[in-house]
């Protein structure tokens, strides 16, 4: 969230405008009856939002894996509480362990000292194979992706390298900033030889590489250059109850307008189940230079 674009002056929403914990619940219980077996809470950043344990109590109810995905500057504090409400899978966004070029990318008051620091509370806190997100950008941190590597290498956790999407409309993105997947791999294998790895489930958007010695795993996303539109499962909630079926959508799906005028479970079941059905997401496969104006929603506002 680039400050040029979200200063101190930048019109947030109302906190009336969210959907409330119960609100989630409810919608999330429908998602999990249709179908849906893994939640993920995203942002933005999710550990600003206050109390968020408590959603994280409420959502184990269902029955099935909690992850969250974080930026990791809150997470010392946190890890222990998040651990304590039920989260069972963590991600963690780190692009570089240089702490110039890491304020250089994120444009953040923190540093990936503080990341590594809430890394190991998580891990105090008991969770394990942790994935480190990178987002590898040409002329910027390609160095950094060994470096990540052998941070990591031994541990449990997992390091995924991710390649630069644009994710909206206010990052800058250009193709000629793109370092494919077979790039990223070619440094990689020269930490150590690397195998493929048969992926846990349809849908996966990482494609996993074992070291052939045992000492790690690592992945690689490559929806530039490699896309998967047509194996993709997710669908997001935005914070203010609209539903997306991709990443790059231009818009979504008003749930809580019916669900605050008193939709049953069912009726709310019938939209969402419509949105899935009539989806033709296909942006991936269609990017190119010239898709680069093509307006869609920023990843702040409807999460990774």
């Amino acid at each position: 969230m680039p400050r040029a674009v979200y200063g101190p002056d930048h019109a947030f929403l109302a906190r009336a405008e969210l959907l409330t914990f119960e609100e989630i619940e409810r919608l999330a219980k429908i998602f999990v009856d249709l179908g849906v077996r893994k939640l993920r809470l995203t942002g933005g950043e999710p550990l600003l939002r206050r109390d968020l344990p408590d959603l994280i109590r409420r959502l184990s109810t269902l029955g099935v894996p909690i992850a969250l995905t974080t930026n990791g500057s809150l997470l010392a504090a946190q890890a222990g509480a998040l651990a304590a409400g039920g989260l069972t899978r963590l991600t963690v966004s780190l692009d570089t362990l240089d702490p110039v070029l890491f304020r250089k990318m994120n444009d953040a008051e923190y540093g990936p000292e503080d990341v590594l620091a809430g890394i190991a509370a998580a891990e105090t806190a008991g969770f394990r194979s942790i994935k480190i997100n990178a987002v590898v950008r040409r002329g910027l941190n390609e160095e950094s992706a060994t470096q990540l590597v052998r941070r990591f290498r031994g541990t449990e956790h997992i390091v995924r390298f991710i390649e630069y999407m644009d994710v909206g409309e206010s990052n800058g993105w250009r193709m000629a900033d793109v370092v494919p997947a077979a790039e990223i791999l070619d440094r990689l294998q020269r930490e150590g030889e690397l195998e493929p790895a048969a992926p846990l489930a349809r849908g996966e958007v990482a494609r996993r590489y074992r070291f052939r010695d045992g000492s790690g795993e690592v992945g690689v996303i490559a929806s530039v250059s490699q896309p998967f539109c047509g194996d993709c499962v997710r669908a997001r909630l935005s914070a203010d109850g609209k539903i997306f079926t991709c990443l790059f959508a231009e818009s979504g799906t008003d749930v809580k307008t019916p669900l605050r005028a008193g939709a049953t479970d069912e009726n709310l079941a019938l939209r969402i189940a419509e949105v899935w059905q009539r989806r033709t997401d296909r942006y991936s496969e269609l990017r190119s230079q010239d898709t680069a104006g093509v307006h869609h929603v920023e990843m702040s506002y409807i999460g990774g």
